[in-house]
């Protein structure tokens, strides 16, 4: 019972986290900060946090295998929060948000390989939900559900990054079977930093420069980011060890609903009506693969 509490907590803390965080992401890339010093700059500064409690874990016990998915998931996080950060520099949160109701299937997918979790028939008709109720939202961008919509930049960019968050998303449930929650979650911070410090030098970017963009003003939401993303990844970490991760990206969709509320309410985007039709359409799939 109180493992049901407290996993119930751990969902719900994150599907209000995540879309908070794309929020302060969106703001401070709209002020001309370089998405990948932003990136970056998160990473880095959750991982001093992690530098306390990382002196309690026994480095040295830890199989091999969990340091080669320690690597794939620094890899593949570092890249997909890239690619989310431009595309929350270029698109609308309410409908950028909305597409990530697909890394659910993506995860089910990847997970059935790496992780042998196989969904059920109710769990593939919950899936064509998520799928149908894009139509609902991508319908409202103008050129609707197309290959003009996918040419877009900013859809591309969220495509790259949903899919690269939910193979990220396999590998740190293969880290906390092979450590803890804890342990993972460290793993995340640094290994995220390392390589989004590289991603800074592939491209070249003035770092020097770009620290002197930043005003005492962005501080606060540099501080409000961390907190959320921490917040993020530490509940996503509890319930991907207490359920199957397609199932617990699943539930987090119910995030959908609070992004495109939040679009609303600081970016003034439109057809909000639409949208949230279409999200409770994802949602109804949502929960059919978990009740189920």
């Amino acid at each position: 019972m109180a493992v049901a509490v407290l996993t119930f907590i751990a969902v719900f803390l994150r599907v209000l986290s995540n879309p908070l965080g794309n929020v302060f992401q969106k703001q401070l890339t709209a002020k001309g900060h370089y998405p990948l010093l932003v990136n970056f700059l998160t990473y880095l500064l959750l991982s001093l946090v992690c530098l306390v409690f990382g002196f309690g874990v026994s480095w040295h016990s830890l199989p091999s295998a969990f340091w080669l998915y320690a690597v794939a998931d620094g890899v593949a996080g570092a890249l997909g929060n890239f690619f989310l950060v431009r595309s929350l520099q270029k698109g609308d949160l309410s409908v950028l948000g909305p597409i990530n109701s697909y890394k659910s299937v993506v995860s089910i997918v990847f997970g059935v390989f790496l992780l042998h979790e196989i969904p059920s028939v109710w769990g593939v008709i919950g899936m064509t939900l998520i799928v149908y109720g894009s139509y609902f939202v991508l319908g409202t961008t103008g050129v609707g559900f197309s290959w003009a919509l996918l040419k877009r930049k900013e859809i591309q960019y969220r495509i790259w990054a949903m899919v690269l968050t939910a193979i990220e998303a396999v590998f740190v449930k293969k880290m906390i079977l092979l450590s803890s929650t804890t342990t993972a979650f460290i793993s995340w911070c640094w290994f995220g930093a390392l390589f989004s410090f590289m991603l800074l030098l592939l491209y070249r970017v003035d770092f020097k420069e770009e620290i002197g963009k930043l005003k005492l003003a962005d501080l606060s939401q540099f501080g409000l980011l961390i907190l959320c993303i921490g917040t993020m990844q530490l509940t996503t970490n509890y319930a991907f060890a207490h359920m199957p991760v397609g199932y617990a990206l699943s539930l987090f969709q119910l995030s959908t609903v609070v992004s495109i509320l939040l679009g609303y309410r600081f970016f003034q985007e439109t057809e909000i009506r639409k949208k949230l039709v279409g999200s409770v359409l994802m949602i109804a799939g949502s929960v059919i693969i978990i009740l189920l």
